[in-house]
C-alpha cells in the first residue's frame, strides 16, 4: 500500500512539474533516443530505449557539460514497476518529444551555466539508475537495467563531444539527486583526465529515520527496491562491506568516499520526506497529520515539535558530508522538494535565499571556487518566507 501511494504521488508530481515547466521554460528541447541498445541491454522498464534531451552549448561554454538526472521516485515490486512501465517514468514510448528546460537548465537567465551543453537524462528505470538484472520475466517483460542506461547515455554523450569537456557537472533532483551522489565517482572516472568534475544533489539527501509510529518503513521500502533491481553490485564496496545493502541508498552512508567536489542542496523540511518518510499514510491511519503535511503553517504545536526534530535529524545526517571546502551546501528552511528545476526556486524575485544569496548564486560560487559555500538556514518560524514554497 505504501509503495502504491508513493507511485501515484510521483506520477502526479511529474505531471504537475511538466505543466509548471511549460510556463517557465525558455525553450523546448527535442528528445534523443539512445541507439543500438540491443547489444548492451540498456533499456527502460518496458524494454524501450532510454532517452535524453540535449541543448548544445556555445561560445565559452562549448566544452562545458551539465548532465542532469530527472527524478521521480522508485518502484519496489513487480506491481508498482508494471504500473510505472506504462508511464513516462518507465517507458520512452510515453515521453513527450519536446521538453521545456527551466531552472538550472534554462538558456538565458544566469551567466554561470547558460551556454553550457545541458542534458536532461530521462528517468525510466525506477532505481535511481542502479539496477542491473540480466533475466527478463516473459510474463511481465520488465527490465531492471538502470546502471546500463546510465553508462549507455554517458558513452553516447562522450561520442558527441563530452570527451573534450573542460568543466562537467552531474546534477539531479530527488531520485535523480540520489543518483548524482551514487554515480559521482563513476562520472569522474568516465571523463577525460584533467576535466574539472563536480556533482550536485538537489533534494536527494534522503535520511534514515523512524516515522512517527516508531517504524522504519523507508528502510524496508529501499530494501525491496535494492533486491528487485539487483542494485547491490553497483553500490560502493565501502558501504556494502559495513552494512545492509538498503542502507547504501541513504546518502549519509555513501557520501564520505566521494572524490569529486560535491554540493548538497536540500530543504531542511523536505516536503517529500516529511510526507513519506516521517509521516507516511500508514503511520497516520486517522489522518491527524493531513493538514500539517499539506501546509506546515497549519501544524499543531506538537506536530511542529516533531518536524523540528526531523530537521535536527537531517542536520545530524548531513554531518557525514564533512567540512572540506570542496563540499558545498545550501540548506534552507523551505517546505519544498527540488529547487534547481523550477525558476521560482532557482532564481527569481522572491526565490529562497540564505544571507541574501539565491540557490543559483550559491551553486555558481561553489562551482567556480569564488567563495566557500556552506549555508544552513535557521529553523522555520511563522514568518519564514519559505513557508509558502510547496513542491
Amino acid at each position: 500500500m505504501v509503495g502504491a501511494r508513493l507511485g501515484q504521488y510521483w506520477l502526479t508530481l511529474v505531471v504537475c512539474s511538466l505543466l509548471l515547466l511549460r510556463t517557465e521554460g525558455d525553450s523546448y528541447v527535442g528528445i534523443t533516443y539512445v541507439q543500438n541498445v540491443a547489444a548492451t541491454g540498456a533499456v527502460c522498464l518496458d524494454g524501450s530505449p532510454p532517452a535524453y534531451h540535449l541543448d548544445r552549448g556555445f561560445g565559452s561554454g562549448i566544452n562545458n557539460w551539465l548532465v542532469h538526472f530527472e527524478g521521480g521516485g522508485w518502484c519496489h515490486n513487480v506491481t508498482s514497476c508494471l504500473w510505472r512501465s506504462r508511464s513516462p517514468l518507465g517507458s520512452s514510448k510515453q515521453m513527450d518529444q519536446q521538453l521545456p528546460f527551466s531552472g538550472i537548465l534554462i538558456l538565458f537567465e544566469y551567466p554561470d551555466f547558460y551556454n553550457w551543453n545541458r542534458i536532461k537524462i530521462r528517468y525510466c528505470d525506477g532505481s535511481s539508475f542502479t539496477g542491473d538484472v540480466e533475466a527478463v520475466n516473459p510474463a511481465t517483460n520488465l527490465h531492471f537495467r538502470g546502471e546500463r542506461i546510465w553508462n549507455a547515455v554517458i558513452q553516447e554523450l562522450l561520442r558527441k563531444g563530452m570527451n573534450n569537456a573542460k568543466n562537467a557537472m552531474l546534477s539531479g533532483c530527488s531520485a535523480g539527486g540520489l543518483a548524482s551522489i551514487l554515480h559521482c565517482n563513476s562520472f569522474k572516472a568516465l571523463l577525460p583526465k584533467g576535466t574539472n568534475v563536480k556533482c550536485l544533489s538537489d533534494a536527494g539527501y534522503f535520511i534514515d529515520v523512524n516515522d512517527v509510529s516508531g517504524a522504519k518503513q523507508i528502510e524496508e521500502y529501499f530494501s525491496e527496491i535494492v533486491d528487485l533491481h539487483g542494485s547491490v553490485k553497483n553500490f560502493p564496496r565501502s558501504c556494502t562491506s559495513r552494512m545492509k545493502p538498503e542502507k547504501c541508498f541513504f546518502p549519509q552512508n555513501v557520501v564520505q568516499p566521494i572524490q569529486p567536489p560535491l554540493f548538497i542542496l536540500n530543504a531542511a523540511y523536505d516536503s517529500w520526506q516529511i510526507r513519506n518518510i516521517l509521516v507516511p499514510d500508514t503511520a497516520d491511519p486517522h489522518g491527524y497529520w493531513g493538514q500539517c503535511k499539506d501546509d506546515i503553517k497549519k501544524c499543531s504545536l506538537s506536530q511542529l515539535k516533531t518536524i523540528q526534530g526531523f530537521r535536527l535529524e537531517f542536520l545530524n545526517a548531513l554531518s557525514a558530508v564533512g567540512k572540506s571546502p570542496a563540499r558545498g551546501m545550501f540548506i534552507d528552511s523551505c517546505f519544498s522538494h527540488c529547487q534547481t528545476e523550477f525558476q521560482g526556486t532557482w532564481l527569481m524575485p522572491g526565490s529562497p535565499t540564505i544571507s541574501n544569496t539565491t540557490v543559483a548564486k550559491a551553486v555558481g560560487d561553489w562551482f567556480y571556487d569564488r567563495a566557500p559555500v556552506r549555508m544552513i538556514d535557521g529553523p522555520f518560524s511563522s514568518s519564514s518566507i519559505c513557508a509558502f514554497v510547496h513542491k
